[in-house]
């Protein structure tokens, strides 16, 4: 089987700033105007892009929220679990992975300004996901966490809060 050491040099995968491992995989070509998109944006945006997303037992998606939708695809290894707090107060986990039969999804859609955090499930060797957004990522687009004002807010998801949100 393949290691997460193989993927990342395979797939030429460098640190991400929320954690894990990514390398962007496309951007369109094609580029909205700031005017074109609702004003939630500071400016012109791809039509899309796409990139791999690989999370190993010392890494996690660190809590974040960001402009747009966001689209997980689940490629290869093992379960991720998701902790999605919505703009509504209400909160969420969610397993991608490739047991569909036990609940588990190879899609999830990650709403604009849900806070969202993930790590493997214990046990778990590595996952390569993918995430497509459109319009396409900006860094200005990413907002990290504050962890102490989510736990005040989501009680009921204080310890995995704590755990992502550091």
């Amino acid at each position: 089987m393949v290691t997460a050491e193989e993927l990342i040099e395979k797939l030429g995968l460098k640190p991400h700033k929320e954690g894990g491992y990514f390398a962007e995989a496309w951007r369109a070509p094609e580029r909205l105007a700031a005017k074109a998109l609702p004003r939630r944006y500071p400016g012109a945006r791809s039509l899309s892009t796409a990139i791999y997303y690989l999370i190993t037992p010392g890494s996690f998606s660190r809590l974040h929220r960001l402009r747009s939708d966001e689209l997980f695809h689940f490629y290869l290894g093992d379960p991720v679990e998701f902790l999605l707090l919505s703009p509504d107060k209400k909160g969420s986990t969610v397993i991608i992975g490739p047991d569909v039969m036990a609940g588990q999804r190879p899609l999830l859609v990650v709403r604009r300004g849900t806070w969202q955090g993930a790590r493997l499930l214990p046990g778990g060797k590595f996952a390569l996901l993918g995430t497509t957004m459109a319009p396409g990522f900006e860094y200005d687009d990413f907002e990290k966490a504050d962890p102490a004002a989510l736990a005040r807010k989501y009680p009921a998801f204080r310890r995995l809060i704590k755990e992502l949100g550091s």
